[in-house]
């Protein structure tokens, strides 16, 4: 250990930490100390006291527990600017009378500011890695570069964009691979197999593994994928994925909803890592009849990571509630309260969703070694006392306002509930300004056709 102060000390909380068989544990009155962004050691508070090293920052948490951020494993950030916009619709009538239509005005600078307020909104909620698939995303690049916060970013792309839609993908993802101090990881994002062709598909599979890429993207979203698939294919959204190739990459599969049972020996073979992303306020806005399997992905080692979508359909990009709702739906869905519990939540929420998105191996616990992406949640508002189980305040009584405190790569971004990196005011004055001109639909034009 290194005599020279370290860059942070946080001493006082009690720190969720994993054990040697990665089950969810807490040690009280504990110390976190941070040099050059990594975690230098975790260790009883009185014990650094005694020895440890002065810091250049400390930070005094008593009261409150530490936690690795969170990971919001598939948003569309931007999209915050049409939050509340194309309400208790279909999915089809959602994308094709709102959201296509409004995106086809987007501009660079649209896509901006709902990139700030989008990271100001979870830097604020103890998000501190979200993976993001969307258009425009130099500039979201810039955005994740400035305010400090850590992204997994794709360039989103249909078919009937031609190819250059794929090569464009392929060179932003090429351009920002280990930007911003290496907090930006890219990937490759075909918008999903009902909008990219089969040819687009094994050509994006082809790409990936020349150069190294991931592939993040949706499908099975719901059963009606499935069942469409079924009927014009004759092979379910997952089978395609296999014929193209994609299950030979590193594959971050949004929603799945729709994977049935025939797809669970297709996903035991796949060569490659592949994740899916359960988002679930989402699917109960639209009714959809199912929900991610994750018992059964699970039983296969798939990690499924938390996620929000974007704002537009869920109305928020609050991991918390994620969590919560993922562990309630999860219950009613299995008709068994044993599954899934607090801890295997806190799991989801923190390790799995570090592997989703390829970061397993640097964040997403609070250990020697690992990313400084850490969360200070404050356990002292009468909604969360008393504490008889500390998982299950965690994730069925605390909310996203209960952190306090948000720290990546061991900089602060918000201290005591202020942001340090991201002015909200205006932003907000700024975007609402460009909100006629952004949600008009008189032009009749739709970036995309949603038909499944």
């Amino acid at each position: 250990m290194s005599h020279s102060p370290a860059d942070l000390l946080i001493t006082g909380c009690t720190v969720l930490v994993h054990d040697d068989q990665e089950r969810i544990a807490f040690a009280p009155d504990a110390a976190i100390v941070v040099r050059d962004g990594r975690i230098e050691s975790v260790g009883g508070a009185a014990e650094v006291a005694a020895t440890g090293p002065a810091a250049l920052e400390h930070i005094d948490a008593r009261g409150q527990v530490a936690l690795p951020g969170l990971v919001n494993c598939h948003t569309h950030a931007p999209m915050v600017a049409l939050r509340g916009l194309a309400e208790d619709l279909p999915t089809e009538e959602w994308f094709n009378d709102v959201v296509w239509p409004v995106e086809s005005n987007l501009t660079e600078k649209d896509v901006e500011l709902g990139a700030r307020l989008a990271c100001a909104e979870m830097i604020r909620a103890g998000v501190t890695c979200f993976a993001d698939h969307y258009f425009s995303m130099d500039t979201v690049a810039e955005v994740v570069a400035e305010c400090g916060i850590r992204a997994h970013l794709g360039e989103a792309y249909f078919s009937s964009q031609g190819p250059q839609g794929r090569q464009k993908s392929l060179e932003f993802a090429l351009r920002h691979r280990g930007t911003a101090d290496g907090r930006i990881t890219t990937a490759l994002a075909p918008h999903a197999p009902y909008t990219v062709t089969d040819v687009d598909l094994a050509a994006t599979a082809r790409l990936a593994l020349e150069h190294g890429l991931p592939v993040h993207l949706h499908a099975a979203e719901n059963r009606d994928q499935t069942d469409t698939s079924l009927a014009r294919h004759g092979l379910t959204p997952i089978e395609v994925l296999d014929r193209a190739g994609l299950l030979a990459t590193d594959l971050l599969i949004a929603h799945g909803t729709g994977i049935i049972d025939r797809d669970l020996p297709v996903l035991e073979r796949a060569s490659g890592r592949t994740a899916v992303a359960t988002a679930p306020r989402g699917y109960l806005k639209f009714a959809w009849p199912d929900t991610t399997p994750i018992r059964a992905l699970r039983a296969l080692g798939i990690p499924v990571g938390l996620a929000t979508d974007g704002a537009a359909s869920n109305n928020s990009l609050d991991v918390w509630e994620s969590m919560a709702l993922t562990s309630l739906i999860q219950k009613s869905t299995e008709g068994d309260p044993r599954w899934l519990t607090s801890r295997q939540a806190l799991h989801h929420a923190t390790l799995q969703s570090a592997r989703a998105v390829g970061l397993g191996d640097s964040i997403g616990s609070i250990a020697p070694g690992r990313r400084a992406d850490i969360i200070l949640v404050d356990l002292t508002g009468p909604h969360t006392r008393p504490v008889h189980d500390l998982a299950a305040t965690l994730v069925h009584s605390a909310r996203s306002a209960d952190v306090r405190t948000t720290i990546v790569d061991g900089r602060v971004l918000m201290r005591d509930r202020e942001l340090l990196t991201l002015d909200v005011p205006a932003v907000v004055r700024e975007l609402e300004d460009r909100l006629p001109a952004l949600v008009d639909r008189s032009h009749g034009r739709r970036i995309q056709e949603y038909d499944t």
